[in-house]
């Protein structure tokens, strides 16, 4: 009962996004491709409303959904690692089409094939914490 709110923005987000069509490999497909502005109108238009969002929460001190302070920690200077993350997840998301939100709203719409980027997720994920010590950071 706990997490039912979470639940309830998940889906309403899920249905956001697949109203949008920002689900479909072929607006994803035509983004890479230069050959349509929807994708990054809708990724655009996300960047802004979270610069605007981020600014009223540190100015009126917003509290989150359990009424705890936000807090917006500093960010570290740009270094190489943002790069190569930012490659990696690029050519991840060129690749199969889908980013990680996504891939579980393409499930819930009965894409099972999905089922195999999602293990692949996870699998990277777990490869990623048993190097984690011994990887650059």
């Amino acid at each position: 009962m706990k997490f039912l709110k979470y639940l309830f923005v998940g889906v309403i987000f899920g249905i956001t996004l697949a109203k949008a069509e920002v689900i479909s490999w072929y607006r994803i497909y035509e983004m890479f491709r230069f050959q349509s502005f929807h994708m990054y109108g809708v990724i655009g238009s996300s960047v802004l409303i979270g610069i605007v969002l981020i600014q009223l929460i540190k100015r009126f001190n917003i509290k989150s959904i359990d009424n705890r302070p936000i807090v917006i920690s500093p960010k570290q200077r740009s270094s190489p690692r943002y790069l190569f993350g930012g490659i990696i997840f690029g050519l991840g998301w060129a690749l199969t089409g889908a980013c990680p939100g996504p891939m579980f709203i393409l499930l819930g719409s009965g894409m099972t094939i999905v089922i195999i980027m999602i293990l692949s997720a996870v699998l990277g994920t777990y490869v990623y914490g048993l190097l984690r010590d011994k990887l650059p950071h």
